[in-house]
């Protein structure tokens, strides 16, 4: 598109918002802009877009019948009226992902999947930095792709985390390598249904070429199958086979049988840990990383902020924050990295998920002692809890007691580990805010 004579208008303007309708600004192009939201941040954006030239609009319905192409922001639901209207209209619709990726020609690692996609970035980035390999850190971690154009080059390796949220709105992305680690039922409330969703990841996939890069987890029958619908060449990853790939092979992990390291060594709790090494190794090779400088730069990789994160021991009782175990899935592997007697502490935006499998976990866990439970979604938690016979269950009316009972509940030698399995916003507007509220009253404990 020739973007000076293409007229925009940016829908959502938080992160990503702003930053594509800044560059889109940059480069000459008439833009409007629209968020209903009556936030502070989101009115000082709007103050800071108009002095750039953006024109804030307040009736986003007439407006698209004057424009060319609407940008939705990740937040902002694909069946949602505006984006309804825009394609009535036969308007183009785009996010700002694949807009940004139009304008870079540095190589695109892209990550996907419902568990792994923060911490497989972090890792990839962390390795790259210690080699000193150029690389940016962008995506659907907090830092838009658009906002870094000033940055990178064409040697610039852009490690991109990508949501289902994204892939709504993406219908020519095409990375150099695009890994998809899992998919289990997330966002359903959104996306409907799982088929849906799978779809979704599998959009990751749709435009790569024969001189591009799958990067699959062997294990996960839903990614298994998308392998079927790339031209790209498939590299896999597996704990339980020796693939075309990464893979354990008696507790070691090798790539196309060059041993790589012990899966002993690695510095990272739980299993679920593993899967997301082996996709790292797979990665790292197919950019040419060599095995020694995979090795040592894994190994030294301490973690992710929000995942399995310990805040702090408190008269011999350890605090985890999991803030970011937004669905059920994520939260049975941080139960299962557990080794000491554990309180759980869950709930909070309810977003229609199946809560059977993870009360199951719990009432089978040898680790966990006690669940509490707390938020919008702590009605039904209640109720499949006790349908799956979780002995001790209790519901607490707000979040810091939920935190004061689980210490209380505690001696010496156990842990509390606050992994929601659900979403934030009953109360808090991302995972980091609640993740950084739970480190805050934790502080606090005497």
């Amino acid at each position: 598109m020739y973007i000076k004579l293409t007229s925009f208008l940016v829908v959502g303007l938080k992160r990503s918002g702003v930053s594509i309708a800044k560059l889109l600004l940059s480069k000459g192009a008439d833009v409007c802009v629209y968020d209903p939201s009556s936030d502070k941040n989101v009115e000082e954006n709007k103050r800071e877009l108009v002095l750039l030239n953006a024109k804030v609009v307040k009736e986003p319905l007439e407006v698209l019948k004057n424009i060319d192409v609407l940008v939705l922001s990740p937040g902002v639901p694909i069946d949602s009226e505006i984006p309804i209207t825009a394609r009535r209209l036969k308007k183009r619709i785009i996010g700002e992902l694949e807009l940004a990726s139009y304008f870079i020609s540095s190589p695109i690692v892209a990550v996907t999947g419902t568990n792994g996609k923060t911490t497989v970035c972090s890792i990839l980035s962390h390795v790259l930095d210690k080699i000193k390999s150029e690389n940016l850190l962008v995506g659907n971690v907090g830092t838009p792709l658009s906002s870094k154009l000033n940055e990178m080059n064409e040697n610039t390796i852009l490690i991109t985390e990508v949501s289902s949220f994204q892939l709504e709105t993406t219908s020519r992305f095409c990375p150099h390598i695009a890994c998809i680690l899992n998919i289990t039922p997330d966002h359903l409330d959104r996306h409907y249904n799982m088929q849906n969703y799978i779809f979704l990841k599998g959009k990751l996939l749709s435009n790569l070429k024969e001189s591009e890069y799958a990067v699959l987890n062997y294990d996960d029958e839903n990614v298994r199958v998308l392998s079927k619908n790339t031209r790209a060449n498939v590299v896999w990853f597996s704990k339980e086979y020796k693939v075309d790939g990464a893979y354990l092979e008696n507790g070691d992990i090798y790539f196309n049988e060059e041993l790589i390291l012990s899966a002993d060594e690695i510095n990272l709790p739980g299993k679920h840990n593993l899967e997301n090494v082996l996709a790292c190794v797979a990665i790292l090779k197919l950019l040419g990383v060599n095995n020694s400088e995979i090795k040592d730069n894994i190994l030294s990789f301490n973690g992710v902020k929000h995942r399995i994160e310990e805040v702090k021991n408190i008269n011999g009782i350890t605090f985890y924050n999991d803030s970011k175990s937004t669905n059920p899935d994520a939260t049975i592997k941080a139960i299962n990295s557990m080794q000491n007697p554990t309180v759980l502490i869950m709930g909070g935006f309810d977003k229609g998920l199946d809560y059977n499998l993870v009360m199951k976990t719990v009432a089978d866990s040898k680790q966990v002692k006690e669940l509490i439970l707390t938020g919008d979604s702590a009605k039904k938690m209640y109720e499949t809890a006790v349908l799956n016979k979780v002995k001790r269950v209790s519901v607490v009316p707000d979040f810091t007691s939920s935190i004061k009972l689980a210490y209380l509940e505690c001696e010496s030698g156990d842990s509390v580990l606050f992994s929601p399995s659900t979403s934030s916003f009953d109360i808090f507007t991302s995972y980091e805010e609640r993740g950084d509220k739970f480190i805050e009253i934790v502080n606090g404990l005497k």
